[in-house]
């Protein structure tokens, strides 16, 4: 498929429109249909009930329908995963075949271990394709995996173990971030001195980079396990029911009781090969990428499971998009493998832009093959998307979806066939997800109108449909509204239909009893000559309630600009007016970020704020918070 906005004809606007209305009118059979595309064990023939949500008399094996099927149908010689490492300047690629093998041997590893059905497994490492093997491995057996970022601060790991309360923990030495080295072990070690649960074992693969001591008997050695167990019977896929779960992810920032969203085995398996298929436009054989992490729920849906559901080729990559070497290495991986479509986060991008803001590297590698860039993870900016369709020709595409959700709910559909889209839009409403714009008062507000996004109950499949230990946190996010689900941000529908989300609703201020919105700010600063990234927040003041306090990071060659400051104060001041009331930009190195990108500023709100503030354990450089409040405090006093 090509990418050709003249060519769209009115018919693929209409098939979308009739995959909307059909999925909204009978939804039951609409993924009844969808679900097709899975190799039941026991045929799902009621697909939606409302106690027991999708698919719930159905049987199947998510490995399965990743691995087994397709070396089955005559496709074991086929590219399945493709790793990338900078790095460790590391390219290595299992076919269909090679993968089900490594996958199956993980799992008679995990099984020699009596891991079983319904037993959890926290998998606490890097992206290296071991963790691909353990995954899929665990769903092999019909285990419940959940994966905790390598590297990720021990008492948070420590909670995830608590709440998870798994049979082993499986780790590595080490992880490699950018050009940091992190050993593991011993902040495995750590969680593990903090849980009042105690797993059976820790398996840890060694990586030369690092080599960790280990504590037998609870500690095993990975290679050492793999040797011992070389000649056991591969497992066969466990038959478990469409509603069992297939792992726990809890989200970032997690404080006080853990919020581990489950998701189940068969609206999971439906959803990611639609949204395959129908959203990213990709097949068998075609070559994907998602530049994230398995931490997240991108790397879950889009390094793992999505991609191989299909038949396709899925990278994973183990580096950054810059200084592993440089900011072209995102433009290389994707000339190297054929990628057709690609799928990164905003803050990437301008990253990237930062350091590279003529876009030489791009022009000079190529990424020819490529069909579309997808974004999501924070809201991409008109302004970026424009420098990235410029320099790359092709088409930019903003999608949104939430951890809870589990696959894009906001999207341009290009398998459907339909190219639409607009710069500051995530798009329209993928069939499955009915959205709402309601005021605080739970009543609908006209087009154009902001408002909090919600969605109506029951949710596609794929959505969670519980917490891990917590439902009744699960039902607090259909409390407000009852029948809708809260996603937390704010927006607007515009008369074309196209959904704009502008920022979590505590990112609208009240200045001098105006409503106003920070991400409709940002959008402004980020249009401004010299801004790389940029954050606006709301800071307390005695008069007016809250102001807005503006964070800007600026593009290689602007640090010097005195201009910039004043230029985006008066450009704010032009589009929104004196109201807005945005008199204080702070320039600093870099914006405090999570690990998947996401700019945290609620902790920005709390340096500006001068209250005390903990840096969580997601944040991607932990020295960045104190060099913002530094500038801060200098600039406060002056």
């Amino acid at each position: 498929m090509s990418f050709n906005e003249d060519s769209m004809s009115q018919h693929a606007i209409n098939r979308l429109k009739a995959a909307q209305d059909e999925a909204s009118i009978d939804a039951a059979k609409y993924w009844g249909r969808a679900a097709e595309a899975i190799d039941w064990f026991a045929c799902a023939d009621m697909p939606f009930d409302d106690f027991l949500g999708w698919f719930s008399d159905g049987q199947l094996n998510t490995c399965y329908n990743c691995l087994d099927r397709h070396v089955a149908a005559g496709r074991g010689d086929c590219t399945a995963l493709i790793y990338d490492s900078p790095v460790t300047k590391t390219i290595a690629r299992y076919s269909y075949s090679e993968l089900l093998q490594q996958t199956g041997r993980v799992a008679a590893m995990l099984k020699s271990l009596g891991v079983g059905q319904g037993d959890r497994v926290v998998i606490y490492m890097p992206m290296v394709p071991e963790t691909v093997f353990a995954m899929l491995a665990c769903a092999r057996l019909g285990a419940i995996h959940s994966v905790v970022f390598g590297g990720f601060a021990p008492p948070e790991l420590s909670k995830r173990i608590d709440d998870a309360a798994p049979k082993l923990v499986l780790t590595a030495s080490c992880g490699i971030e950018g050009g940091r080295t992190i050993a593991y072990k011993p902040l495995v070690d750590e969680a593990l001195a903090l849980s009042s649960h105690q797993v059976r074992h820790v398996v840890l693969l060694q990586r030369e980079q690092v080599t960790a001591a280990l504590r037998p008997p609870r500690d095993i050695d990975w290679m050492e396990l793999h040797a011992l167990t070389a000649g056991d019977e591969i497992p066969a896929c466990v038959s478990v029911a469409a509603t069992d779960p297939l792992y726990i992810l809890y989200t970032s920032g997690t404080t006080g009781k853990p919020k581990g969203v489950v998701r189940e085995n068969g609206g999971h398996a439906v959803a990611l090969a639609w949204s395959m298929t129908n959203i990213y436009g990709i097949e068998a054989g075609d070559t994907f990428w998602a530049a994230s992490d398995v931490g997240w729920v991108v790397g879950h849906s889009y390094i793992v499971y999505g991609p191989l559901l299909v038949g396709a080729a899925t990278v994973l990559f183990e580096g950054k998009p810059v200084g592993t070497p440089d900011p072209g290495t995102f433009w290389r991986v994707i000339e190297r493998h054929g990628v057709k479509s690609f799928f990164t986060a905003p803050t990437a991008i301008r990253a990237i832009r930062k350091e590279d803001p003529a876009g030489d590297l791009l022009r000079q590698l190529g990424i020819a093959r490529c069909q579309a860039i997808f974004l999501a993870g924070e809201r991409a900016d008109p302004d970026t998307i424009d420098w990235l369709e410029q320099h790359s020709g092709l088409p930019v595409i903003d999608h949104w979806w939430q951890t809870e959700l589990g696959w894009p709910a906001i999207a341009t559909c290009i398998g459907l066939g339909d190219w639409r889209r607009k710069r500051g839009s995530a798009g329209l409403a993928v069939p499955g997800y009915d959205f709402a714009i309601l005021d605080d008062r739970g009543q609908p507000v006209a087009d154009g109108n902001s408002g909090n996004v919600v969605i109506r109950a029951p949710l596609a499949p794929g959505a969670f449909r519980t917490l891990w230990n917590n439902q009744a946190g699960y039902e607090k996010n259909f409390a407000t509204y009852p029948g809708f689900y809260e996603t937390g941000d704010t927006g607007h529908r515009d008369p074309d239909g196209f959904l704009h989300i502008m920022g979590r609703t505590d990112d609208i201020i009240n200045v001098a009893g105006h409503r106003l919105s920070t991400g409709q700010m940002e959008q402004i600063v980020a249009k401004q000559e010299g801004v790389a990234e940029c954050a606006v927040i709301g800071a307390k003041h005695p008069v007016k309630g809250m102001i807005p306090v503006a964070f800007v990071s600026p593009r290689a060659g602007h640090q010097a600009d005195h201009t910039l400051t004043g230029r985006i104060v008066q450009a704010v001041r032009s589009e929104l007016g004196a109201v807005a009331a945005m008199k204080k930009v702070h320039i600093v190195p870099q914006l405090p970020k999570t690990r998947s990108g996401k700019i945290l500023r609620n902790l920005l709100r709390e340096i500006v704020n001068h209250a005390r503030y903990e840096i969580p354990a997601t944040i991607e450089d932990s020295t960045v918070p104190a060099t913002i409040a530094e500038i801060v405090e200098a600039e406060s006093t002056t």
